[in-house]
C-alpha cells in the first residue's frame, strides 16, 4: 500500500505515519548539532588537582578520594580497569574515575566495585548498577542517569582531576571551584 492516498480532488495526502515520521526526522536532524553543544554543558571545570601516582595503583583495585575538595559528601573512586575505558587515561587508557553517590536516590557506592564486570553497584537503595568502561551508563536498575565521571589528565607519573562530566548527586548545580 502506497504511504501516500488520493483525495477526490487528486491532491497528495500525506499518511499521518509518514507526517509523523518526516516529523521527527526534522527534529532529530535540526537538533544534531545542539547535541554536542549540550554534553560539553554538562562538564564542570575544576583547577587541576592530584589525586594519585600510576604508579601507585593496582588493576582493579579501586581508590577512594575527596572531590572537589571543598565539598566533604561528594566521593569518587580512582580505578585502573584493565581495559580500555571511555574517556580513560593512561598508556592503556583503562584509568577512570566516577561518583561514589547513586544518580537515582543518591545511595552510596563505595566498596561496590565489581572487577569481573568492571561495574559498580549494584547500589543498595534500588540496585543500580553501573558500567565503568562505558562512561558510567546504567546497566540495570532504577538510575536514568550515568555516574558522574571525573576528567582525569595525566603528566608523568601523577594524576590530576580537571573537571567532572556529570551532576553530582544532590546538587543543582556541581560545587564552584575551590580558592
Amino acid at each position: 500500500m502506497s504511504s501516500i492516498t488520493q483525495k477526490k480532488n487528486d491532491k497528495p495526502c500525506e499518511s499521518r505515519r509518514n507526517f509523523l515520521l518526516a516529523g521527527a526526522t526534522t527534529f532529530v536532524m535540526a537538533s544534531m548539532p545542539g547535541i554536542s553543544s549540550a554534553a560539553n554543558l554538562l562538564v564542570k571545570e575544576y583547577p587541576r588537582h592530584k589525586i594519585g601516582q600510576i604508579s601507585q595503583l593496582q588493576t582493579n583495585k579501586p581508590m577512594d578520594f575527596q572531590f572537589p575538595p571543598s565539598n566533604p559528601i561528594s566521593t569518587f573512586v580512582l580505578v585502573k580497569l584493565g581495559e580500555r575505558a571511555g574517556a580513560g587515561v593512561g598508556k592503556d587508557k583503562d584509568i577512570v574515575a566516577f561518583s561514589n553517590l547513586c544518580t537515582h536516590m543518591g545511595g552510596p557506592l563505595n566498596g561496590s566495585y565489581k572487577s569481573e564486570h568492571k561495574a559498580m553497584g549494584p547500589c543498595p537503595l534500588h540496585l543500580t548498577t553501573f558500567d565503568l568502561t562505558r562512561h558510567g551508563m546504567v546497566i540495570a536498575g532504577h538510575a536514568t542517569e550515568s555516574l558522574p565521571q571525573a576528567r582525569l589528565e595525566v603528566d608523568g607519573d601523577d594524576i590530576y582531576v580537571t573537571g567532572i562530566m556529570g551532576l553530582i548527586y544532590g546538587t543543582q548545580s556541581n560545587p564552584m571551584a575551590w580558592t
